[in-house]
């Protein structure tokens, strides 16, 4: 299959979808959100949309604030910075990384509504894992055109977190780095119970936060927006 890839902007917020070439029928569509030091074409990015279009999807990704083609902004940039140090010396990152998507989600809950309006999909699933989790959290808790979302590598460490995911009702996967020594396993378990949804699936993995997650997942995924954004 010949995959298409349409470079865009909604609002001044670079985005980019993937299609098949020759196929013009409507599909769902995926919004991945990518991880953080990472933008919309990040290979990671890219494996997943390619799956997804090839599976009878469509997908788009959307550079975040301070990542890929948008503008530097310095206080998130020092942020960011503090969180690698942070890392490097080993201290506790859950609380600065929960403050750092709360600051960015400030932005892209709306940034990312804006590009769903400008490309007038139906059925909106959401991938999302690190701080694709941090910022997919609040999406999917405002967003009504999200059905289904795949989370993951993420935690309930600020209180915001949980209460966005209280209102989260649609059906989730949630993914876990049994190892993850950024995000303490009790923080996301507290994660997934704090969703309001009735189906809500844990999937568990040996390995750290920057592990490459096993492919299944990605096949696992792509039967649950199957089943969720597709007719019968």
């Amino acid at each position: 299959m010949t995959i298409r890839k349409e470079l865009f902007s909604a609002g001044g917020v670079p985005a980019v979808r993937w299609t098949p070439a020759d196929d013009a029928t409507d599909r769902p569509l995926i919004l991945i959100g990518h991880g953080g030091g990472h933008h919309k074409t990040h290979p990671a990015v890219l494996h997943r949309a390619h799956h997804f279009v090839r599976s009878g999807f469509a997908a788009v990704s959307v550079d975040v604030p301070n990542h890929g083609d948008r503008p530097t902004d310095d206080h998130l940039q020092r942020m960011a910075t503090e969180i690698r140090t942070r890392a490097d010396s080993g201290e506790d990152l859950a609380p600065l990384l929960a403050a750092f998507h709360a600051r960015v989600a400030e932005q892209t809950v709306g940034e990312w509504q804006a590009v769903l309006d400008h490309l007038e999909y139906g059925p909106v699933g959401y991938w999302g894992v690190s701080l694709g989790c941090g910022l997919g959290v609040p999406f999917v808790a405002a967003e009504p055109r999200v059905r289904a979302a795949v989370l993951g590598l993420g935690g309930a460490s600020a209180p915001a977190s949980a209460a966005a995911a209280a209102r989260i009702t649609v059906p989730i996967e949630f993914l876990i780095q049994w190892d993850d020594e950024r995000i303490p396993r009790a923080q996301s378990v507290a994660l997934f119970d704090a969703f309001g949804s009735v189906d809500k699936t844990l999937h568990a993995n040996p390995g750290r936060h920057g592990d490459r997650l096993p492919e299944h997942e990605l096949d696992s995924a792509v039967r649950f927006f199957t089943r969720h954004l597709t007719p019968p």
